[in-house]
């Protein structure tokens, strides 16, 4: 794989009179772990979504794991795995038989689905609840079930948008430990969260995103030391003006 795993060349992407993402350029090595930070409605998932292919940029260039998403988008499709911020299960479906469905979709081997489903049920906590249909499932049990649909096939680059929302701190806590272990893999994983200390502890760099512009990159360290506040929150609070949170 090239040194970046993903890079974004002067990226804009226009929606009518609204520019979600303006002029982003950005160069994610592999192996990172990089998380997008911003309010609500700066544009994480837009930029998340063009990194996927699921939409096409306004202008710019868009590259994962060396390859034009544009242009060679079934080639980046064999690479990522995707969890998107709306959780995609079939509630009518038990938990095993959503991950089978997935392993299937990426025409896995029935010897290395079953050890992946069975691994990744035990990572994420839901080996008692595989068997329950999804819509028995609470919205931190779906959540963590994505995340195993995301990996079920052992992608390379990782897109996690906002993974552990609506998790109990035991999930996530979890979670946080098994994209760790991912990293140690040698995974390169793109990350979105509302959560500063998840990023904090978790991320080599983030980025923060506000109005569609990337006004920061470097690692939470050195932004902490660089604005002379206490955490990232608090930088996060200073380079934008308003809680993580609040509405654009």
């Amino acid at each position: 794989m090239d040194k970046f795993a993903i890079v974004m060349e002067d990226v804009v992407k226009n929606f009518e009179d609204v520019t979600a993402v303006n002029h982003v350029s950005l160069h994610v090595a592999s192996g990172e772990l990089f998380g997008l930070l911003g309010p609500n409605g700066a544009g994480k998932t837009t930029t998340v979504n063009m990194l996927c292919g699921l939409l096409k940029p306004t202008s710019g260039s868009v590259f994962v794991g060396g390859y034009d998403v544009q242009k060679e988008n079934v080639k980046v499709k064999e690479l990522i795995g995707v969890c998107p911020q709306e959780t995609a299960t079939y509630p009518y479906l038990t938990g095993i038989e959503n991950i089978e469905l997935f392993g299937n979709l990426y025409t896995l081997d029935r010897k290395t689905l079953s050890a992946r489903r069975d691994m990744l049920l035990e990572k994420m906590g839901l080996a008692q609840d595989a068997k329950r249909k999804v819509e028995k499932y609470s919205g931190g049990m779906k959540r963590r079930l994505s995340i195993i649909l995301a990996l079920i096939h052992n992608p390379q680059i990782i897109f996690l948008d906002e993974p552990t929302i609506g998790m109990d701190p035991q999930s996530r806590r979890a979670v946080w430990d098994f994209m760790q272990e991912l990293k140690r893999e040698g995974k390169t994983i793109f990350l979105t969260t509302h959560y500063m200390e998840e990023a904090e502890i978790l991320c080599d760099r983030v980025g923060i995103i506000d109005y569609g512009k990337l006004i920061a990159v470097d690692a939470p360290k050195k932004l902490i030391s660089k604005y002379g506040v206490a955490n990232l929150e608090e930088v996060f609070i200073k380079l934008t003006g308003r809680k993580i949170r609040e509405e654009v």
